[in-house]
C-alpha cells in the first residue's frame, strides 16, 4: 500500500486541526506547525472540505474546523477523501474483477486485502492519534517486531 504525499498532508493537517478543535486554524497555522508547503496543503485542505470533513471560513479569523467529532474521523475516511478506494486494481473495486482459470483466488485475495485495510485504517480515529492511545489490535500488530523490518 503506498500513500501519495498529498495524502500525508492530509493526515498530519486534520490531526492539527483536531488537536485545536473547536478553534478555526488558518493554513499559515498548519504549515507551520508540521513544516508543510502551502500549496500542496491548500490542495489536500480543500479535497477534506469537498469531502465533507472539514469545513471553512474566510476572513482573518477563518480557517478550518471538523465538521464532526474527531474521534468520529478515521484515517480510512482522509484517505478515501483523497485517493478514492483504499483497494483497488486497475481502478475498479475488487469485487467487480472477472478472473478465469489460474487466477480465480486472486479477486479473493484482493478482497481480503481490503478487509485487512479497512479493519486498521477504519478502527483508528483522529483522537487515537492525537492521545497516542490507539486501539488495542493496532497496538498488538505493532508489538511484533518483524512489522518493524523490511521483508525478506
Amino acid at each position: 500500500m503506498r500513500f501519495t504525499a498529498l495524502t500525508d498532508y492530509a493526515i498530519r493537517a486534520t490531526l492539527e486541526i483536531a488537536a485545536n478543535n473547536p478553534n478555526w486554524v488558518s493554513i499559515d497555522q498548519i504549515s507551520q506547525a508540521q513544516s508543510l508547503s502551502d500549496d500542496y496543503l491548500r490542495t489536500a485542505l480543500n479535497s477534506l472540505r469537498r469531502a465533507g470533513i472539514l469545513e471553512s471560513r474566510r476572513g482573518r479569523e477563518g480557517g478550518f474546523r471538523l465538521t464532526r467529532p474527531a474521534k468520529e474521523i478515521t484515517l480510512g475516511d482522509i484517505i478515501r477523501a483523497i485517493d478514492g478506494p483504499l483497494t483497488s486494481v486497475r481502478g475498479k473495486r475488487p469485487e467487480s474483477l472477472d478472473y478465469q482459470g489460474t487466477s480465480l483466488g486472486l479477486a479473493k485475495v484482493w478482497i481480503a486485502l481490503r478487509a485487512s485495510e479497512r479493519e486498521i485504517l477504519d478502527s483508528v480515529s483522529l483522537v487515537h492519534l492525537i492521545s497516542g492511545k490507539l486501539p488495542s489490535k493496532i497496538e498488538r500488530l505493532i508489538r511484533d517486531p518483524s512489522a518493524w523490518l523490511p521483508p525478506k
